[in-house]
């Protein structure tokens, strides 16, 4: 593995984006697997990925959610592993939550996207499971209900996730909601396309944790298409160690 970056970086190894997207995004458990491994190696010390149908759609469903973390784990040993409970995989909260219940193959820690319907309960039930909850906070809106439920006492990690038009003005806006809430756990900030790269680096500044991969980007910083997840890695490497 390379020089370690000063930062805690975090691989977001596909995300919700299709294969017609780019050519090299993981589908498959064998897929997933390898940009795992090769992600870990360009020095990300977590790996988050959406477990797909064949087809490149995501899926929460048990067969699909432990097959790609059985291939994960046997690969990578002891890498740690989160995968989405996304509502637009299963866009109805109590059916999400039984089918979230019925995983039996199960990864160290799942993302909950505070603003969507039954994110509570939801996170109540993985905490139950014994897994880490990283929440999701998009908007202020969200980062004030995180703030006065119970869960914010329990999180693994926050994620303040913004879109592509973000800046560091916004950023450090929804930040300072977080972090007043006194929450003890670490903060991760990041973006989504056109704002990834600026927010990584602005995020690296603060001293907060980063995620980088196909998820939020297919870019490298110089704006010409990334290979693959590594690639896209090691860029951010180098650019926090600067």
């Amino acid at each position: 593995m390379p020089n370690s970056a000063r930062t805690y970086i975090k691989a977001c190894i596909n995300g919700a984006r299709t294969p017609d997207q780019h050519p090299n995004l993981p589908v498959t458990p064998a897929q997933l697997a390898a940009a795992a491994v090769a992600a870990h190696e360009a020095g990300a010390r977590a790996v988050h990925m959406h477990p797909k149908t064949p087809d490149g759609v995501d899926s929460l469903q048990p067969d699909v959610v432990g097959a790609a973390v059985e291939a994960v784990r046997h690969a990578a040993p002891g890498l740690p592993l989160g995968v989405t409970t996304g509502f637009w995989a299963l866009s109805d909260p109590d059916e999400r939550l039984r089918t979230v219940q019925a995983w039996t193959v199960l990864p160290d820690f799942a993302s909950v996207n505070w603003h969507e319907p039954g994110s509570e309960p939801l996170a109540h039930l993985l905490l139950k499971m014994g897994l880490g909850v990283e929440v999701g906070i998009f908007h202020a809106e969200a980062a004030a209900s995180w703030a006065a439920s119970e869960i914010a006492a329990h999180c693994m990690r926050v994620m303040v996730e913004l879109g592509p038009d973000a800046d560091t003005a916004t950023a450090d806006d929804v930040l300072g909601d977080v972090l007043a809430a006194g929450s003890s756990a670490p903060v991760l900030l990041h973006g989504l396309d056109q704002s990834c790269w600026p927010l990584l680096e602005h995020a690296g500044a603060r001293g907060l944790q980063v995620r980088i991969g196909m998820e939020d980007t297919v870019l490298l910083p110089d704006g010409t298409t990334a290979p693959d997840n590594a690639a896209l890695v090691a860029a951010a490497v180098q650019l926090l160690n600067r």
